[in-house]
């Protein structure tokens, strides 16, 4: 049994991870007020056997299955004051539920069934997941923000965790598709059960009454590789007049990377105070009608870091990019050392400990471990950020490498990437 710690802001916890004859199960405990058990599944869309296939196996969650109806599922969910909720990530399929302690039993029945006895109904596929999947897809291609994102992905890592999160009409997936990529994904090695407020001997004796898979193997993409590239797109004629004019600036890597998440943390806008000026060499960009957001994505094998930047008006944009493109060319050239360094490090290793203490983040965090046998991407960056001196920071090839770059808008006014000198 591998056994680790993480710390809670109100109480002292712990968490446990162990595997079971019929799956892998972790528990966090430091005495929450409600509980809840998250059934992790390595099928998120870099696992996907045809584009698309994830999101509809996503909006298949609490549909009927062999020992409940939908409806069955919903009011005896109600009946116990409990919550089911579903996400999807590049990685990981997520299907959760919070409860009050003393549930236990039946929400680990419930959340067994979904992945062991699931029937995938036609009519249910036609009439309630394919609309699901057809709106979520069309919120996300009319959000600017959510589609350079999606589309940074593709330009970055091109396959595995460049796949879309999002099904497209290009690409349609029958009922058949899902079935298959569900057999697929749905076994012992694949899939993890997380408890938060439970009792892990409790978690791992109900998991093993409930949780009977019937295959092995886990799901496998290929290593990632980081490429970088540009790509321009005009907004979709539904928020042509509406969309904000929206420019993202990144860089990847095919690791765990604590030089971005310090490039990230030195190019975050946000102030400390709420009425403090920002140590940030961006945050003079921000003027009234101008966003300018950092993001920071790790994966277990790769990150994807940025900044994206909005405005109504392309011009806008354009001198927000020039400012953005400039400060990290200054980084490149050495500007980032001594108190701006250490200060960026710290932000960056405080952003992390406040992500752990997110469940979701701990969730994560432990279905790492337990697929993969290492430590969990977050506390292993946390504790390399501990060790990276700017001189190392200075000469990291990762700074170098070729940009990602997404323009979506009046693609005729905004700029090229090498306009700005990237």
């Amino acid at each position: 049994m591998l056994s680790s710690s993480l710390r809670a802001s109100r109480a002292r916890a712990y968490a446990t991870v162990a595997s079971s004859s019929s799956a892998n199960v972790a528990s966090i405990n430091h005495g929450q007020p409600t509980s809840s058990v998250t059934v992790l599944v390595k099928a998120g869309s870099r696992y996907e056997t045809k584009p698309g296939v994830a999101h509809c196996l996503k909006n298949f969650a609490f549909k009927d299955n062999e020992k409940r109806s939908a409806l069955r599922t919903i009011r005896e969910t109600e009946l116990f004051g409990g919550v089911l909720s579903t996400s999807l990530s590049r990685e990981y399929l997520a299907l959760t539920a919070d409860f009050l302690p003393g549930n236990e039993a039946y929400f680990v029945d419930l959340l067994a069934s979904q992945v062991t006895s699931p029937r995938f109904a036609r009519h249910e596929f036609q009439e309630s997941v394919a609309p699901l999947v057809q709106g979520e897809s069309t919120a996300a291609y009319n959000d600017p923000a959510v589609l350079a994102l999606d589309l940074a992905h593709g330009i970055a890592f091109r396959n595995g965790l460049g796949a879309s999160l999002f099904a497209s009409a290009g690409n349609a997936v029958t009922n058949e598709d899902v079935k298959a990529y569900a057999d697929k994904v749905f076994s012992k090695d694949n899939v993890a059960f997380i408890g938060t407020g439970i009792d892990e001997s409790l978690l791992q004796k109900l998991v093993g009454e409930h949780f009977t898979a019937t295959g092995t193997g886990a799901a496998s993409s290929p290593a990632t590789k980081y490429f970088g590239g540009e790509t321009r797109i005009a907004p979709s004629p539904e928020s042509h007049h509406h969309a904000p004019q929206t420019v993202f600036i990144g860089f990847g890597s095919s690791s765990v990377s604590p030089e971005l998440a310090i490039l990230s943390s030195y190019l975050d806008p946000t102030t400390s105070l709420k009425w403090g000026q920002s140590t940030s060499p961006i945050a003079s960009l921000i003027v009234p009608g101008t966003t300018i957001k950092s993001v920071y994505l790790p994966y277990s094998d790769g990150t994807l870091a940025g900044v994206l930047i909005q405005a109504h008006d392309a011009a806008a944009v354009k001198t927000a990019a020039v400012g953005v493109a400039k400060a990290i060319s200054d980084v490149k050239a050495g500007s980032l050392a001594g108190d701006s360094f250490n200060v960026a490090v710290a932000k960056a290793r405080f952003r992390l400990a406040s992500q752990l203490e997110e469940r979701a983040s701990q969730v994560t965090t432990l279905g790492s471990k337990l697929f993969g046998g290492a430590q969990g991407s977050l506390e292993s960056l946390s504790s390399v950020l501990e060790k990276t001196d700017a001189s190392a920071f200075s000469k990291a090839a990762v700074l170098s490498s070729k940009p990602t770059y997404v323009a979506i808008g009046d693609v005729g006014s905004l700029p090229y990437a090498d306009e700005l000198g990237l």
